[in-house]
């Protein structure tokens, strides 16, 4: 079985912010609710100063501190290793938020749509799939990979910085690209084992 997870290749990233543009767009989420997100800083000083951009997600570890704090098992991982919350289970106690070392959960409080005082169409069809109550967080698109498809943020990304397969094929792009390059995962002294890598 594939194990699925992201390389983000930091060099290339230009801080457009399409990918999270593209995730609000395919799934819909509502005002302040990013499972998509681009860190920003500034480093060195003129007139050699430069942005530097951290695209950060949901990390689907291997071993996520948020499915062993979740006391409904609303949190589990596939058999590909993409970390799904079952919003049925979900009881909003946010014990994962806490848990996430990550910050990549959001508690869904309210629905409210952007700039109309009526939801759209397009906010009233994906709205549907979102429980007020409920704690969300990115799916690397889960109903496009199960289809084979890029997660949309991929997909997007104008500066192709971002690279999505198997990384136990020893063959796919994902590993290709770790093998040349040296990558790191965002705090692995939290024993999470994450699955998006960066590349320095």
């Amino acid at each position: 079985m594939a194990k699925l997870g992201m390389v983000i290749d930091l060099k290339r990233c230009v801080g457009c912010y399409g990918c999270v543009t593209s995730c609000k767009a395919e799934n819909g989420t509502p005002p302040r609710v990013f499972w998509s997100r681009v860190l920003e800083r500034e480093e060195g000083k003129y007139p050699s100063a430069r942005r530097l951009f951290v695209p950060v997600l949901c990390n689907h570890c291997d071993e996520p501190a948020c499915e062993t704090a979740c006391p409904t098992h609303a949190t589990y991982r596939t058999e590909t290793g993409i970390v799904r919350i079952d919003e049925n289970k979900c009881i909003g106690c946010r014990a994962c938020m806490a848990a996430c070392p990550y910050g990549a959960r959001f508690y869904l409080k309210e629905a409210r749509q952007y700039y109309t005082q009526e939801a759209t169409p397009y906010e009233k069809l994906l709205y549907k799939k979102h429980q007020i109550g409920t704690v969300q967080r990115c799916e690397f698109c889960y109903e496009r990979t199960q289809k084979g498809l890029e997660p949309a943020c991929v997909l997007t990304c104008i500066a192709h910085a971002r690279y999505f397969g198997d990384l136990d094929d020893p063959d796919s792009e994902v590993s290709r690209l770790l093998k040349q390059r040296y990558g790191f995962k965002l705090r692995p002294e939290m024993g999470t084992e994450p699955k998006v890598i960066y590349l320095s």
